[in-house]
């Protein structure tokens, strides 16, 4: 089995850079004659994407280790309606703390000049415009450091390399005492607020008022270090959980903290202020490719629990030395009543993990790691981007389910006697699908969401973060309605517990993040109904052939490593659509990278899953795995959205890594 490497054989011209304009150039318009002599990675993204903001980290070493020959270009080449609009798109640059230019590109102009199929594709161009590496997914630095030491050394020997400062210029900052707040707990033994100060990566703890500032945690520098208020460290601190007061007396904390860009959770004392990590190693899960099954590749943990009878609620135990577990990229916590530990919305692997403080054994509660919207028993369940816990009297846990715009529920039943873990969609259909409508739940859509809470009457508060509104679901009636419009990117929102004076409405709090600020809303009896209709990301789609489509799925092991074939085909395709009747045949899991599609003409179009995998060990091509040897697992998820066409094309390939 070969698989042809996506850094091109032959000289390809790099295409000019075009869109609306740019941003971090001093106001400066840029063009690829600009970047002549120096090596350019174009980063295509969007900033909704946490595959994306994965790659923004992984590019910094890189950046700065080559300032005076590389230049990154962000392409922000956006999914959702909102990300298309300019004060957002700016906000965003500024919260992920991007040092390099960024191309504004919302009709996807130059997203379509470079063939860009997912988010994030990296394009490598040489000192001389010519295009050297086509890459999509994230986990490339490696590859890509090695690239670079390449390029430097060819281009040096050839005189086309030149060294200086590139175009970078920073924008003024726009933010105060709070800076792109992401997540906010109330502390009622106070009457106090924590603040996950996200931008200023520290915890803020604010008065009743929600502005004046009565300490904080954490030194405000960047980084990891666990100790006292003043030294602790965070990197863009999310999600804050308050454990019970007997639990906290127990472990000695009385906060996690969901440490998103350290993947780790930290716990904090309140008492003194101290920070001490809890769970997570620093480095980013990906999937466990330490050991491969007798068909070449590890079975998703998931699918081997989902045959298990095991009777317990979570379904895959990670291992009780927490410390040493991958996490990625944790977005909110809660603890829950039912299950007695820290639930993790664990964005970055589209997962729901559980934390227990006792044990500190981390588990897998929900999801098989693919990205989607599928319901079901917790052990087969699609999500995508989970950005939002809340329990409701119940029980259950309300999830706000970003990348699919959606509103998820985890129910905890017992099934003959066993106890089973389900999730069923409350609000909301798919990856591509999102808007602004009210009504019956099957009709309504949100953009984007980022949190949720229970109100006092059994319904489920929104932060539907990209609409800029507060939305309200009514599992009674099914019907979905809004409560407040007008913010600037709400991500949290949760019930004010201050008593109400002269009997009025209870009032919410509304992280505002944008705005850089907290600020109280009235809950009304009586919701304003919109429709301003649902959307589908306006992606361009591709046209494919009726009948019969070849798919290949291109890659290479990089340099030092060998593909681990010693129990057979060491890659995997993992394929479906929606709708399910788009795909005739074709569909389904096995090994290999290439596969023969049947796509049904009464379909029309629809969207294309593809999953792809491919194991490799460190050691030489054509030479033995030595005996330890580190093994890696590269993992791509593909949405593909395609219309079904007389003339279209009768073949599909795509690229899982491209670095030789």
């Amino acid at each position: 089995m070969t698989i042809a490497s996506t850094r091109t054989a032959y000289r390809v011209r790099a295409s000019e850079l075009t869109g609306r304009g740019w941003l971090n150039t001093g106001g400066k318009d840029l063009s690829l004659e600009d970047f002549r002599g120096k090596i350019l990675i174009l980063d295509f993204w969007t900033f909704c994407c946490i595959n994306c903001l994965h790659v923004l980290d992984e590019l910094r070493p890189l950046e700065e280790q080559h300032s005076d020959v590389l230049v990154t270009v962000g392409v922000h080449s956006p999914k959702f309606e909102h990300e298309a609009d300019p004060d957002a798109l700016a906000a965003a640059v500024e919260r992920y703390d991007i040092h390099h230019p960024v191309l504004d590109d919302p009709e996807l102009t130059t997203w379509q000049a470079y063939t860009a199929r997912a988010w994030p594709t990296l394009v490598v161009i040489d000192p001389e415009g010519y295009i050297v590496a086509h890459l999509s997914g994230e986990g490339h630095a490696a590859g890509l450091t090695s690239l670079v030491d390449e390029l430097v050394a060819e281009h040096e020997a050839k005189g086309t390399l030149h060294r200086g400062d590139g175009p970078y210029v920073p924008a003024p900052s726009t933010a105060g005492d709070l800076k792109f707040p992401g997540k906010l707990l109330a502390l009622p033994a106070t009457g106090t607020f924590l603040a996950g100060d996200t931008g200023h990566h520290r915890l803020v703890e604010l008065e009743a008022d929600l502005v004046t500032v009565r300490r904080t945690i954490g030194s405000g520098t960047k980084g990891f270090r666990d100790g006292g208020a003043d030294e602790a460290q965070f990197n863009e601190p999310q999600g804050l959980a308050l454990l019970p007061g007997a639990l906290a007396a127990e472990v000695g904390y009385d906060v996690v903290v969901a440490d998103s860009v350290n993947h780790r959770l930290r716990g904090v004392d309140l008492a003194t202020g101290a920070v001490r990590t809890l769970a997570g190693n620093g480095t980013q899960r990906l999937l466990d490719a330490a050991n491969h099954s007798r068909t070449g590749l590890q079975e998703d943990a998931f699918d081997v629990a989902a045959e298990s009878e095991a009777p317990r609620l979570t379904e895959t135990e990670l291992g009780t030395d927490a410390l040493n577990v991958s996490l990625s990229s944790p977005w909110d916590v809660l603890h829950s009543t039912v299950l007695d530990r820290v639930v993790v919305a664990m964005a970055g692997t589209h997962q729901i993990f559980t934390y227990d403080p006792r044990t500190h054994a981390v588990d897998i509660l929900a999801g098989t790691g693919l990205e989607g919207l599928l319901d079901g028993d917790a052990t087969a369940a699609w999500f995508a981007q989970s950005s939002g816990l809340a329990e409701d009297a119940n029980g259950s846990i309300w999830i706000a389910d970003s990348e699919t715009s959606s509103v998820r529920i985890l129910s905890f039943l017992e099934v003959n006697g066993r106890n089973r873990v389900q999730v069923q969609t409350a609000v909301g259909t798919g990856l591509f699908d999102f808007g602004f409508r009210d009504g019956d739940a099957g009709q309504a859509r949100l953009q984007h969401p980022l949190g949720v809470t229970a109100l006092p009457d059994g319904s489920i508060a929104i932060a539907d973060t990209y609409n800029g509104a507060v939305r309200r679901y009514d599992p009674a009636t099914r019907q979905v309605s809004t409560l407040l419009r007008g913010l600037s990117e709400p991500s949290d929102v949760l019930v004010d517990l201050t008593p109400v004076a002269d009997g009025g409405d209870p009032l919410l709090i509304v992280v505002e993040t944008n705005r850089h600020q907290l600020v109280r809303v009235p809950l009304p009896k009586e919701a304003l109904a919109v429709d301003e209709g649902a959307s589908q990301t306006q992606r361009p789609t591709t046209p494919m052939a009726a009948g019969p489509v070849g798919l290949t799925v291109r890659f290479t092991a990089p340099t030092g490593q060998k593909l681990d074939d010693r129990w057979g085909d060491p890659t995997q395709l993992k394929i479906s659509a929606s709708p399910e009747s788009l795909l005739v045949s074709g569909g389904g899991t096995s090994t290999g990278l290439t596969r023969e599609l049947v796509l049904s003409p009464e379909a029309g179009g629809g969207v294309l899953h593809i999953t792809a995998r491919a194991a490799s060990c460190d050691g030489e091509p054509g030479g033995e795995i030595p005996d330890h040897a580190a093994c890696h697992l590269y993992q791509q998820d593909w949405g593909i959205p395609v219309t079904v066409a007389d003339d279209g094309d009768t073949s599909l390939t795509l690229d899982l890594r491209g670095l030789d």
